[in-house]
């Protein structure tokens, strides 16, 4: 029996190596420190938790309509008003099982066979596998860590196509961690509006920024026009450390909105009922959790970041925002460890494993084949002695 076409075109992600070797490792009782994880290590909020076990015990257990809870859409039209200085309403919302879900309701819901979506590179790796699921094509536009990873007007016109039908901006990046700015986004908005495309602003980082002179600015924000062709993607679960709980949601023009939940119910029916109460407590009861975890992450950005800088063979960028420092390690090729020859990020990644137990993300997938990421997501004390390690690494090589 064969697997169909669309299954086989889905790649291996290159990380699975590294994740496996490291998950063997850890069952051999090896102290592994991992910086790969992409999810705050906070326990969700008390009030938050509480809201979900109320749930239950009042029997609130039962499916929902498709979209999600009228209650939760209205608190997440609540959010973007205040927060983002857009105006939806609950017709314009759908609740789905995680941000990721929403992406995937979105690529299916907008296109036709080899309509192609432009993705800036660096990006997330779930990106393009999603947009060739649907059966769409990507294509990768180009930025330098000289230009802080942002889109210029140039490469965008370089890569676009008649066939492309949209474009996808993450803002705080993952994996950079860069924030754009209202310049920029202004450039967008207007080669979208200019090309008539869709464009899928993903926003799940937008509480966690850490520059004064920086702010989170939704494109769909900035005039009409740009407002009716953007669809938000936003969710709980980086600002409230809820990843488990896997409630995202879009905000878009009704006709879109409608198409998507429609293709929801189909597929998963509505989120997870008690999850959703928990959402409604997090959009709507004190925000003191988010600053108070911000703050937290704003340490560690600064710990992690003076390491690297103190580091030889090494570079990066200063995070803006997210929970991600994306390490240039082009510097070590050519240089062995134990007599073996690095030459790619791939290698790095091994090597780092192998000989000093610390497990990161080499960025082959993410469009940038010289990079690793490291999630600062985890404790000081766990950065501490993975910086440590890593320090020791690149003094041994030879």
């Amino acid at each position: 029996m064969e697997l169909s076409k669309r299954v086989q075109r889905i790649r291996p992600s290159s990380t699975l190596a590294i994740a496996a070797k490291a998950s063997e490792l850890k069952e051999e009782g090896k102290d592994v420190v991992s910086f790969s994880a992409g999810e705050p290590d906070f326990p969700t909020p008390e009030h938050i938790c509480r809201a979900a076990i109320d749930a239950i015990h009042h029997g609130d257990t039962h499916y929902t309509a498709a979209a999600g809870l009228l209650e939760l859409r209205q608190a997440v039209c609540k959010k973007l008003e205040k927060d983002n200085h857009l105006h939806y309403t609950p017709d314009q919302i759908v609740v789905s099982n995680g941000a990721k879900h929403s992406l995937n309701n979105i690529f299916l819901s907008i296109l036709n066979d080899g309509d192609e979506v432009l993705i800036p590179s660096p990006y997330w790796l779930s990106y393009s596998v999603m947009a060739e699921i649907a059966g769409g094509k990507a294509v990768l536009v180009p930025t330098t860590k000289e230009n802080g990873f942002m889109l210029t007007r140039e490469a965008l016109d370089k890569a676009w196509t008649p066939k492309a039908k949209a474009l996808v901006l993450t803002s705080p990046s993952n994996p950079t961690g860069m924030i754009a700015s209202q310049e920029v986004l202004e450039m967008v908005a207007e080669f979208a509006v200019e090309k008539d495309l869709y464009v899928i602003s993903d926003e799940i980082y937008e509480n966690l920024i850490y520059q004064q002179d920086k702010q989170h600015i939704s494109i769909a924000s900035l005039n009409p026009e740009i407002f009716r062709r953007t669809i938000v993607v936003n969710g709980v679960s980086k600002s409230y450390a809820m990843t488990g709980w896997r409630i995202g949601y879009t905000a878009c023009e009704p006709a879109l909105a409608k198409a998507m939940g429609s293709l929801q119910s189909h597929m998963t029916s509505a989120p997870n009922t008690i999850a959703q109460r928990a959402a409604i407590a997090a959009l709507d009861d004190d925000q003191s959790c988010v600053e108070e975890m911000r703050l937290e992450f704003e340490k560690r950005r600064d710990y992690i970041f003076a390491r690297e800088e103190a580091m030889p063979y090494v570079s990066a960028l200063k995070p803006e925002g997210a929970f991600y420092l994306f390490m240039d390690v082009s510097g070590t090729y050519g240089k062995k460890f134990d007599g073996e020859e690095i030459t790619s990020a791939a290698d790095f990644g091994r090597l780092l494993l192998e000989k000093k137990l610390v497990a990161l993300v080499p960025c082959a997938d993410f469009g940038m084949p010289d990079y690793v990421r490291l999630s600062y997501a985890t404790g000081m004390q766990t950065i501490q002695k993975g910086m440590d390690r890593i320090e020791a690494f690149l003094n041994e090589l030879q």
